[in-house]
């Protein structure tokens, strides 16, 4: 007798719908093939001790699982429910008409019990597309699955609970979810505000900037003056997450296994912190079955790499392309994948290796050309990717024992939501970009146009200053960005000015 039920394989963020053919002939052995993985090979054990602890039998004969499509590399415990009801049902030992109807996934127990998989959102997605009136999974899942509308997600704790709702002995509520009061009431929860930090008033304006127009980010300063507490206060200033871009977030977690039990929508934006041990593969996504890297959970969000020069020089050229496209796409013989990963960049650094280059008041013991070779550890062309270089000036102790409150991260916010509603109708015609640092060369020239005052200025800046040529479409774009928070139409000389001063890396001799 030939049983069919359905699974689901992810490859990037993405599902794959596949059959599951069980047949049960004369003969001996248990077959699985269309190209299974060691762990579904595996599956055979785990399945004939769940049966047996729930008083079912494994059949004696020749039992062939067929994983349809057969080009289709499948991995990962997820498929033992499906095997497990397909033999059942092919030995006829489970009689139902209904298991066509559902996606079907789980990893089994050896007594039976089902344990959480990684991936489900983008299964649900794929299982509503595809028709399917419903998708059983593990309990822990189904918050999960049921942000995905129109599809009925049953939870299920073990094999025998899905055994009985199939011959219509238990009655499974499908779990609903309101997934907009869920987000909105979700929405922006962080913990780490603005109003915590004294002081670096100007750290605080460039942060704004940066999160007004999606510009990426270095901080230089010496230890302890606060650049990795403000890095982790940028997420809190950001826009809300749009519906759209939290599914896109939520997706990605999941695909990573990185979203936890009983998770639903993911509603705050990332942020994502790796050591500076980190691996190039681990960064940008890979693998022999490729995963999304840090850059890529960073998606819609904040990728922050502190202590920038102690990375590895390779693991920081791999960002570079993803930094200009937006995505990463990971090649392998048999397949190719693209990972989204559209976030902001914020890096900090020391300025020397004892940290107290142009320190106010400590004096740098590093020899000559130590600063410059340190420095010299961040290639130039991934700095031509970061708009804003801010000098952070440790605090004084006036302003630590200050008793004046600072502004709030929701304050801030507002001004930030009201740059970024500007640039939304500014690049409404462009698909592809979102916010000024999203602007190629040519649309910098149309859309930041300075009178002849204010190229005066830049010339006499670049000349005196010794800025390089990739710093003049990094000044306008943050002019112009600068220009949308004061509210005008036009880029202005104040405007053109401040975008000068964060260009401090560009600056001829600043190591020297």
């Amino acid at each position: 007798m030939l049983t069919k039920t359905y699974g689901s394989a992810v490859q990037g963020v993405n599902a794959n719908t596949i059959t599951i053919e069980v047949v049960v002939s004369q003969g001996t052995n248990f077959f699985v093939v269309g190209l299974p993985d060691n762990a579904i090979k595996e599956s055979q054990q785990r399945i004939e001790a769940a049966l047996k602890f729930r008083g079912y039998k494994m059949p004696r004969t020749k039992v062939v699982v067929n994983m349809a499509p057969a080009d289709i590399r499948k991995e990962g415990s997820s498929y033992d429910l499906p095997i497990a009801l397909g033999i059942l049902h092919a030995s006829q030992q489970l009689l139902t008409e209904e298991l066509g109807h559902y996606i079907i996934m789980g990893e089994l127990a050896l007594d039976g019990a089902l344990r959480p998989i990684r991936g489900v959102l983008p299964i649900a997605i794929q299982a509503r597309k595809e028709g399917f009136k419903g998708i059983m999974l593990p309990v822990e899942n189904a918050q999960e699955a049921a942000i995905v509308n129109n599809l009925d997600v049953i939870p299920v704790e073990t094999m025998q609970q899905a055994i009985d709702f199939f011959e219509g002995r238990l009655a499974i509520a499908p779990v609903t979810l309101d997934t907009r009061r869920v987000f909105q009431q979700a929405a922006n929860q962080y913990t780490a505000d603005f109003a915590d930090v004294q002081g670096q008033e100007n750290i605080k304006r460039a942060l704004e900037i940066a999160a007004a127009g999606g510009h990426n980010v270095i901080m230089i300063g010496p230890p302890g003056a606060g650049k990795t507490m403000l890095a982790k206060r940028l997420p809190g200033i950001l826009p809300m997450l749009t519906m759209l871009e939290a599914l896109e977030t939520t997706k990605i977690h999941s695909v990573a296994g990185k979203l936890g039990a009983n998770a639903s929508l993911l509603s705050s934006r990332p942020f994502r912190s790796p050591h500076h041990t980190i691996s190039d593969v681990a960064l940008v996504g890979g693998g022999g079955n490729p995963q999304p890297g840090e850059i890529s959970l960073a998606h819609n969000g904040v990728l922050f790499l502190d202590e920038l020069p102690e990375f590895k020089r390779t693991v920081l050229e791999v960002m570079r392309q993803p930094l200009e496209e937006r995505r990463v796409t990971i090649s392998r013989a048999k397949v190719s994948i693209d990972f989204p990963a559209n976030f902001m960049l914020i890096a900090s650094m020391n300025p020397c290796p004892c940290g107290y280059y142009n320190h106010p008041e400590k004096e740098c013991v590093c020899g000559p050309g130590v600063v410059q070779r340190y420095l010299n550890k961040v290639s130039g062309p991934l700095l031509d990717r970061i708009d804003l270089h801010v000098e952070v000036t440790p605090v004084t102790f006036d302003q630590m024992t200050e008793t004046r409150k600072s502004e709030t991260s929701a304050a801030i916010q507002q001004r930030v939501e009201q740059a970024r509603q500007v640039q939304v109708g500014r690049f409404q015609e462009f698909p592809d970009v979102h916010c000024n640092a999203m602007m190629p060369p040519q649309m910098v020239k149309d859309m930041c146009q300075i009178n002849d005052a204010g190229r005066t200025l830049l010339k006499t800046a670049m000349e005196r200053l010794g800025l390089s040529a990739r710093a003049y479409d990094r000044i306008l774009k943050v002019a112009r960005t600068i220009a949308d928070l004061a509210g005008t139409e036009d880029i202005r000389l104040e405007h053109l000015a401040e975008a000068i001063q964060y260009r401090s890396l560009d600056r001829e001799g600043w190591a020297g």
